[in-house]
C-alpha cells in the first residue's frame, strides 16, 4: 500500500508501504485550480487507498470548505525532508508510517499539530502525540493459504515451521514494519520484553527461514503471492487479506501476536498552507470520514466513534476486535534506531 522511495544502497531501500501499489493522481504537487477557499496538497500513497482518502476525506472536504485538495505522491521521504531543508515546501498534509513521524519531529521537519482545530479527544491515543495523528491504523498478521494449509497455524512460531506448514513464505522487505519483532515473538519472546530488540537474535531467528522467503516490497506484491499459492504463509497486511478473502481467495488469517500499528497525519515545516492543512486533518480525522474510509478499505478507523459505522461485517477482519496477543508496534524505538538497524539489516540481506 505505501511506497517509501530512496537511493537503492546499504542505507536505503526501494520499499512500498502497507497500503496500495501504483501511481497516485497526481497533479504535480501545485494546484491546477483555485477554489474559492484556496487549497491545501495532500500526499499519500497512491492506489486504492489515497482513491478511498479522496473520496471519503478530500472531496467532501472541498464541498465543505471551498478548499481544492490538490493530490500528489506517492510520500517520498527524501523529497519531504528536501522540500524542508530547502525552505520550498510544496506538499501541506503528508501521509507518513509512524517511525518516520516519530523522527520527522525529533529533527525539526514538522509544524506542531494545532489541536484547537483538530479534535483529538475521539481520537485513539496510541496515534496521537504533538506532531501527528493517526490516519488509520492496521495489523501485520501471519496469513496462509488454505490450499496448501489445511491446519491453522497459532502464532509466528508456526510461521518458521516448515515441518508442519510447509511452503515459501512472504515477507515485508523492510525491517522498521515488524520483521524483526515477528522472529523474535516467533522464537519465544514476551511481548512485554520485546523493547529494546535483541537484533542478534532477531536475524538468527530469520536466518533459519530466509532461504524460503519471497520478499515483497508492495501490497500487490504480497496479494499476488498469497493468492496463486506461490507462498502458503505470509507476514502481510490486515487489510490486503481482506480484499483477497472478500474477492474469494483461498486465504484465512491468524492473528495471534498480530503487531498493530498505523499510519500518520503530518504537516512538513514551512508548509505554505498551515491553516487549511489543519483544517484537513480534523475533517480526515473525524467520524464520519474515518468510518468511510474503514469501510472501503477494512483499515481501520482511529477515531473511535467511527466503530459505530463500521460495517459489522468487517469486525472479524479489523486489528481491535483481536487484542487478545496483540503487540503494538514501538514507532517511537524506531524513530531512534532505524538508521543503525536499516545499515545491519541491507548488510544481513546481502550475506
Amino acid at each position: 500500500m505505501f511506497a517509501r522511495l530512496g537511493a537503492v544502497s546499504l542505507t536505503m531501500a526501494l520499499i512500498a508501504g502497507c497500503g496500495n501499489s501504483g501511481s497516485s493522481s497526481t497533479e504535480g504537487g501545485q494546484p491546477s485550480a483555485q477554489g474559492s477557499g484556496g487549497s491545501v496538497t495532500f500526499v499519500s500513497w497512491g492506489g486504492t487507498t489515497q482513491d478511498a482518502q479522496m473520496k471519503y476525506w478530500g472531496k467532501p472536504f472541498e464541498e465543505e470548505t471551498g478548499i481544492k485538495v490538490v493530490q500528489d505522491g506517492p510520500t517520498d521521504y527524501g523529497k519531504f525532508k528536501a522540500m524542508v531543508e530547502s525552505g520550498d515546501v510544496k506538499w501541506d498534509v503528508v501521509d507518513v508510517e509512524g517511525d518516520f513521524a516519530y523522527q520527522a519531529a525529533k529533527d525539526g521537519l514538522l509544524e506542531p499539530l494545532d489541536f484547537s482545530v483538530i479534535n483529538k479527544g475521539d481520537l485513539d491515543p496510541d496515534f496521537v502525540f504533538d506532531y501527528g495523528v493517526g490516519s488509520f491504523a492496521y495489523s501485520f498478521v501471519n496469513a496462509y493459504n488454505t490450499s496448501k494449509i489445511k491446519e491453522k497455524p497459532q502464532g509466528w512460531k508456526d510461521f518458521f515451521d516448515q515441518t508442519a506448514f510447509p511452503g515459501d513464505r512472504t515477507v515485508y522487505k523492510w525491517p522498521t514494519v515488524g520483521v524483526l519483532e515477528m522472529a523474535l515473538l516467533a522464537d519465544g519472546v514476551e511481548p512485554s520484553k520485546l523493547y529494546p530488540l535483541d537484533l542478534d537474535r532477531a536475524f538468527r531467528k530469520l536466518d533459519e527461514l530466509k532461504p524460503s522467503i519471497k520478499w515483497w516490497q508492495t501490497g500487490a506484491q504480497s496479494q499476488q503471492l498469497m493468492a496463486n499459492g506461490e507462498v502458503s504463509m505470509g507476514y502481510v497486511w490486515n487489510g490486503r487479506m481482506y480484499s483477497l478473502i472478500n474477492d474469494g481467495a483461498p486465504v484465512e488469517i491468524d492473528w495471534t501476536q498480530n503487531i498493530r500499528t498505523g499510519d500518520y497525519l503530518v504537516v512538513p515545516k514551512g508548509a505554505k498552507n498551515k491553516e487549511a492543512a489543519m483544517k484537513f486533518i480534523a475533517h480526515a480525522v473525524s467520524v464520519d470520514a474515518q468510518a468511510g474510509f474503514a469501510n472501503e478499505t477494512s483499515y481501520e478507523p482511529i477515531n473511535v466513534k467511527s466503530m459505530g459505522l463500521v460495517d459489522s461485517k468487517l469486525f472479524p477482519y479489523l486489528p481491535s476486535q483481536h487484542k487478545e496477543s496483540q503487540v503494538l508496534l514501538d514507532v517511537a524505538y524506531w524513530a531512534e534506531n532505524k538508521d543503525k538497524v536499516i545499515q545491519q539489516w541491507n548488510a544481513w540481506l546481502l550475506k
